[in-house]
């Protein structure tokens, strides 16, 4: 708990002497809280923190001098500079992240300990939150999965009595205690600034859920004795409220305790004193390093993949498939493969996914394919928390018009987190969604909304086109050491082709010229690359010479392959399902421009949807929707230039 006072003290010394440059949010107060939940806990157990995690981190057992060096932006520093203050992780000790979004640490903790349940090792996963945190949707999704998986995780609420600059009093109105049992279950109440109680409290109840008893909430009382923020005003509290705190100080507490055991007081400052000293020679170590070399600006965004060849082409006369067929069998083949991948989502298991795809499965491979409740940020979040645990999970969001649901899971979670850890984190994970317009299933259910995603950096965005490109670019995804979203068309499940041999991998991130052409390049994605290959083969009957590009992957977009398509012909038309203003499309149009191609034969051209959302009755859906014939006539009138 000194440890915890002194860091936390010279912290904001050096922030208010601009040493430290970014965020601060400081847990001067609430140090019983964290050492003693920590306490019983071992290295491979697990916690998950917040925006105020110093103290959460130093218990389980991170090193000052490192955490020092990150809040001072120093490359030397836990996270090599990248996250500060409120990101500081290292899985390698259990420490599964602070994190700046109120409440984002609950699902990855289901996740962490998803992990540890699938490896009966015994492990224990405390997620640490605040009472602000119950407020959020993340909070209720977590713990209910959690109750319905029967995880070994404990729900640590650190209750300060503020959320932010509000007081508990006006963000709740129902207790804790009384949420736990919603949840169904267990709760218990500790002092929070009492270390021994808490520690002895948290001794019970890890040792009870190493040993199955599933999960349960801790509220521990407790107060901040600064602001929310380093430079809060606090006009939210008066300073006889903040002294009447001081008088219950973690420490004097300890040190009441350790006087009626007979420590005599020269003891216990001498601990003092070594903290002292090792935290100033934390801060002078940090002060003498030096800042991320700029060159490094793009380390850790992604990891490293391993390079998989091109394949050949597939066997005339073999054995055909279905697109559904090779979602099942690309799944089947990397469950049966590796132990660590996992799939989750909703009714993936017994009811075998809305359109069947993983029917079987779950009977193949009992607990590896798992049902969720409808909770898509839980579902997100558990694969985040798996991921950093050492698991591959694949999890399944219903339909991509979801993934709003779940944004912040994919934004500031999957996508930042090796970054923000400098590259501690790891993030093997896949999330499968489907889209598709064209049978008349409304504005929330038809969205193609890759640009949003592949505008995230750290994502891998994976669109096939044919049954056989499923198969081989599923596999790779699920073997890949980055989160890929690897979305599906659903009006092409029942689409046939050639079935591949079981060992069929395709790159991720390489185009493929799927019709080779000399007057115009056309370039598309997911099912409309079918369509743009019938267009293409009409053309061909007029005279037109037509090179079809299939993305494969949108992220990271293949540019090489694209641009020397268009060295060849000069002209470039793109072709997407998703509305065309700010889409991929433009993405592509600048690209050749940025690239010199200013002098084209014809400009670049989109054939898209309007920016409007995708309409249910079927006459205006199609007037919507583009087509063979739409993207013909644009083609056609493009080589005409």
């Amino acid at each position: 708990m000194r440890r915890i006072r002194q860091f936390e003290q010279r912290a904001s010394e050096l922030y208010k002497a601009t040493e430290i440059p970014g965020f601060l949010h400081l847990s001067i107060g609430q140090e019983a809280s964290a050492v003693g939940a920590c306490w019983p806990l071992r290295e491979s157990d697990g916690i998950t923190s917040t925006h105020r995690g110093h103290g959460h981190v130093l218990a389980k057992g991170l090193d000052t001098a490192s955490m020092m060096a990150e809040l001072m932006g120093k490359d030397a520093g836990t996270c090599h500079g990248r996250g500060g203050s409120m990101h500081i992780a290292d899985p390698g000790l259990g420490i599964y992240g602070a994190n700046g979004i109120v409440g984002a640490g609950l699902p990855i903790a289901a996740g962490v300990a998803t992990a540890a349940k699938l490896r009966a090792a015994g492990d224990v996963v405390v997620a640490f939150f605040g009472d602000g945190a119950v407020a959020q949707g993340m909070f209720h999704e977590a713990v209910n999965l959690a109750a319905v998986w029967d995880l070994p995780v404990v729900f640590l609420c650190e209750n300060n009595h503020y959320s932010e600059f509000s007081p508990e009093s006006e963000q709740h109105r129902a207790p804790l205690s009384t949420r736990a049992a919603g949840y169904g279950i267990g709760y218990a109440h500790v002092d929070g600034n009492d270390v021994l109680a808490v520690a002895g409290l948290m001794g019970d109840v890890v040792e009870r859920i190493r040993h199955g008893g599933g999960p349960i909430l801790v509220e521990a009382e407790t107060y901040r004795w600064h602001g929310h923020y380093e430079g809060d005003p606090e006009r939210y509290r008066s300073a006889e409220e903040v002294a009447e705190a001081r008088r219950r100080d973690p420490l004097i507490v300890a040190r009441g305790y350790l006087a009626g055991a007979g420590v005599d007081e020269e003891s216990v400052d001498a601990v003092d004193e070594e903290i002292d000293r090792e935290i100033e020679g934390a801060v002078a170590w940090a002060r003498s390093l030096p800042e991320p070399d700029p060159a490094t600006l793009h380390d850790f965004v992604s990891a490293p993949r391993r390079a998989v060849p091109e394949p050949g082409p597939l066997a005339p006369g073999g054995e055909i498939f279905r697109s559904m067929d090779a979602v099942r069998l690309a799944l089947e083949h990397e469950l049966t493969a590796d132990p660590s991948v996992f799939v989750a989502g909703i009714d993936v298991g017994a009811g075998g996914n809305v359109f069947g795809l993983t029917r079987g499965l779950a009977q193949a491979f009992p607990g590896r394919v798992r049902d969720t409740p409808i909770s898509e940020s839980a579902i997100l979040g558990a694969a985040v928390g798996a991921a950093m645990a050492g698991m591959k999970p694949v999890v399944e969001i219903m339909y991509m018009d979801f993934i709003g649901v779940c944004l912040d899971m994919l934004l500031n979670q999957a996508a930042k987190l090796r970054f923000m850890t400098g590259g501690r984190a790891s993030m093997p994970l896949v999330v499968r969604t489907q889209f598709g317009a064209g049978r008349s299933s409304g504005s929330q259910h038809s969205q193609s909304l890759e640009a949003i995603l592949a505008h995230i950096p750290g994502l891998t965005v994976v669109m096939p086109s044919n049954p056989a490109d499923t198969y081989g670019l599923l596999r790779a995804a699920i073997q890949d050491p980055n989160p890929v979203v690897f979305i599906e068309n659903r009006l092409q499940y029942g689409f046939k082709g050639p079935r591949p041999a079981d060992d069929h991998l395709i790159p991720l991130g390489k185009a493929k010229v799927v019709r080779e052409g000399t007057d115009v390049t056309l370039v598309s994605w997911s099912r409309m690359v079918q369509d743009c290959l019938a267009a293409a083969e009409q053309l061909a009957g007029e005279g037109v010479s037509t090179e079809v590009v299939d993305l494969r992957t949108i992220a990271p977009l293949d540019r090489e392959t694209v641009l020397a398509s268009l060295a060849k012909t000069n002209r470039l038309v793109i072709a997407h399902e998703a509305v065309r203003d700010f889409g991929v499309g433009a993405e592509l149009a600048a690209l050749a421009v940025d690239e010199g191609f200013w002098h084209l034969d014809a400009p670049v051209t989109r054939v898209a949807p309007p920016p409007v959302p995708a309409p249910y009755a079927p006459s205006l859906e199609r007037v919507w929707l583009p087509s063979r014939d739409t993207i013909a006539d644009t083609v056609r009138r493009i080589a005409a230039v």
